[in-house]
């Protein structure tokens, strides 16, 4: 195994860094609370005048609250009214970078990033509901840019850590291409120390016939708020496989956003939930076939135990163009007590004739049933419910692809089962 590499970007610097205002109850009418933030002087000037305009469209709208249709169930902007900190860079690092990335603040005059990153949020002129994407715009300086030319297959996973810091705002941004028939596969870590905020955007762009495999481990603090959002455009026989393991935060929001462009391109989102306390995990995915004969998945399993909360919003949207679609959602979710509650809302909207496409939700507690099965076969109650728990997640724990942050996952998932299956 190649030795790996580490490269650290994204230092804070004093004179960058301002203090957010101190804010009243939050107006998400107008978001005047919200002051620009200082840049570094050596950004170009295009990007100053992006940063003003997303700058202003984030004033125009407010942070998202519950009267949006998408963030229905998750009021961040709740979250968020009365914390205040300051505007920091948090730390990230790149393991087995392998040549293929770069700091973003480096590529500012390559012409495929300066369009991505004037690139607008996916849906903001029909769902009215890009905030975030333009607040990370705001505030945004520095990030990662990776980089796979045609034909190349990377052969070790690059892993990206990103550790948010206590009393931190952070704004970052990873900026994605995967050439003609080249292959890579990212583990994404993200963790960190405190109370703070993390503000993500993660744009790929998968020419005709590249692959990629992303992993992605959630494990924030307890006192965080992340919000990320992921944009995918998948070309011809391109195909994306995500996996996310989601067990941190007090509130998180994961929004992904596929566009399916290409015939023969595909994409899956797949992911576990572990929620406990009075912890709030959204996951909202949007699945845009535009292309005929391309495929999606959408599959995720949640435990939610104590007082927690999940969200599952997924939507298949199918152009008349795209016959021959085959698109299938599921979400199953299992209830660890009382006062634990999941909120579900599957979604197709089909202008296509010729088309497969199902979606499905279930949420329950564990079937008494099976239960006393073992227990008659002279297991305890807690072995009977942990081994019945652990057939559950294993279906979707399976999809997960092997790598070092998969080994990670599993063991964390142990931890977690021991801790709440007392």
């Amino acid at each position: 195994m190649a030795q790996a590499k580490t490269v650290q970007t994204m230092k804070s610097q004093d004179e960058n860094v301002q203090s957010l205002p101190v804010r009243s109850p939050y107006d998400c009418s107008t978001a005047e609370t919200y002051t620009p933030c200082k840049l570094p002087k050596s950004m170009p000037e295009w990007w100053m005048d992006n940063r003003e305009a997303a700058f202003s469209r984030f004033k125009a709208q407010g942070l998202p609250t519950p009267k949006m249709e998408r963030f229905k169930y998750t009021n961040l902007a709740r979250a968020v009214k009365d914390w205040d900190g300051v505007l920091g860079d948090g730390k990230a690092s790149v393991q087995n970078d392998q040549g293929y990335v770069r700091s973003l603040a480096d590529c500012m005059d390559v012409d495929w990033v300066r369009a991505a990153l004037q690139n607008d949020a996916p849906g903001a002129e029909k769902y009215k509901d890009s905030a975030l994407w333009d607040l990370n715009s705001a505030y945004l300086r520095d990030g990662f840019v990776i980089d796979i030319p045609a034909g190349i297959r990377v052969e070790m996973p690059i892993t990206i850590l990103h550790q948010g810091m206590d009393d931190n705002y952070t704004s970052s941004r990873l900026i994605i291409r995967v050439q003609e028939n080249a292959e890579l596969a990212l583990e994404e870590n993200q963790n960190g120390e405190g109370e703070y905020w993390k503000n993500f955007v993660t744009d790929i762009e998968l020419k005709q016939g590249a692959k990629m495999v992303h992993l992605r481990l959630q494990d924030e603090t307890l006192e965080s708020v992340e919000s990320q959002y992921t944009r995918v455009r998948a070309g011809k026989d391109a195909s994306y496989y995500a996996f996310s393991l989601n067990m941190g935060g007090a509130l998180t929001r994961y929004q992904a956003h596929a566009e399916l462009t290409g015939p023969g391109a595909h994409v899956s989102f797949d992911g576990l939930h572990l929620l406990e306390g009075s912890q709030h995990s959204d996951t909202t995915i949007l699945v845009e076939h535009q292309a005929p004969h391309c495929t999606s998945n959408q599959f995720y399993r949640n435990l939610i135990a104590d007082k927690a909360h999940g969200v599952f919003q997924g939507k298949v949207h199918v152009y008349e163009d795209a016959q021959k679609t085959d698109g299938y959602q599921l979400s199953n979710t299992l209830l660890l007590s009382e006062q634990a509650h999941m909120d579900t809302k599957p979604e197709l909207e089909i202008y296509a004739d010729d088309v497969q496409c199902s979606h499905g939700a279930t949420t329950g507690q564990i079937d008494e049933e099976p239960l006393f099965y073992l227990r008659s076969r002279g297991l305890s109650e807690m072995q009977a419910r942990r081994l019945l728990v652990e057939a559950f997640i294993a279906e979707v724990m399976d999809k997960a692809q092997d790598g070092d942050l998969k080994t990670i996952m599993e063991s964390k998932v142990g931890a977690w089962l021991s801790n709440v299956l007392k």
